[in-house]
């Protein structure tokens, strides 16, 4: 591994080239947003829908340590192959951080094993973002809350495996509650997934929101531990009555 983690966001980009209020949010893009929130502790690069492969070559992923994903009207656009790609990716190591619409994501769909289906609404809504796991490495440096004057409301169920730990819990002005913070581990690779990032919304330009993006990179970056064997074993040592062979 590099001196610094090596992150890639990825991103659809059809949005900001077809709506001018996402454009006039995200100009650059919301890629670029969320790569300049994470600062200059990473090596931050950038991949979207419409490049060959999507951008993640497999020298591309092979050369990522955590992987940033944001989707949101083009899910079944992406290709089932890049999928295995990068899900397999995921079982050997590398990290993978889901924001907001991701969660209908055929990568996210694909290594929780279910729907992952919500409530949502567009109503301009003030999300207040509450820490439940306070001693958690992703919330270091959060106060009790995030609060974000308008966003898309997000409600439950939401249809996903129980997190392995579940970080934070959105309220909405509405009156709904969502599970908007949480990790999973899926073979050698660390996941979380964050609720907020609303394309028509400043979200990504928010400090608090961009402490967690980058704590959760640090949090999901790959150990060096080497990946598990699998298949026909031979014993370690000899079994009574039997030979090696």
């Amino acid at each position: 591994m590099s001196q610094k983690l090596r992150v890639t966001v990825w991103n659809e980009f059809r949005h900001e080239k077809e709506s001018e209020i996402v454009r006039s949010v995200y100009p650059n893009g919301i890629h670029t947003a969320i790569g300049e929130g994470l600062g200059a502790d990473f090596e931050v690069s950038y991949a979207t829908l419409d490049e060959p492969e999507h951008g993640l070559t497999e020298e591309k992923l092979n050369n990522t340590d955590v992987l940033i994903w944001w989707g949101h009207k083009a899910h079944g656009d992406v290709q089932d192959e890049i999928v295995e790609r990068v899900h397999q990716r995921v079982l050997h190591g590398m990290g993978l951080i889901v924001l907001h619409s991701g969660h209908f994501s055929k990568i996210f769909k694909k290594l929780m094993g279910t729907g992952c289906d919500l409530k949502w609404r567009e109503a301009d809504e003030k999300e207040r973002i509450w820490v439940v796991s306070p001693g958690h490495p992703i919330v270091e440096g959060i106060g009790e809350y995030i609060e974000l004057p308008a966003e898309e409301m997000y409600g439950e169920h939401f249809d996903i495996p129980q997190p392995d730990e579940l970080i934070m819990v959105s309220w909405f002005e509405g009156g709904e509650v969502f599970r908007s913070g949480c990790t999973f581990h899926r073979g050698q690779g660390k996941i979380f997934y964050f609720r907020p990032g609303h394309e028509t919304y400043p979200t990504y330009y928010n400090e608090q929101v961009c402490r967690v993006i980058r704590n959760a990179a640090q949090w999901a970056a790959p150990t060096t531990r080497e990946y598990p064997k699998y298949g026909n074993h031979k014993p370690l040592e000899a079994i009574k009555g039997k030979v090696n062979a």
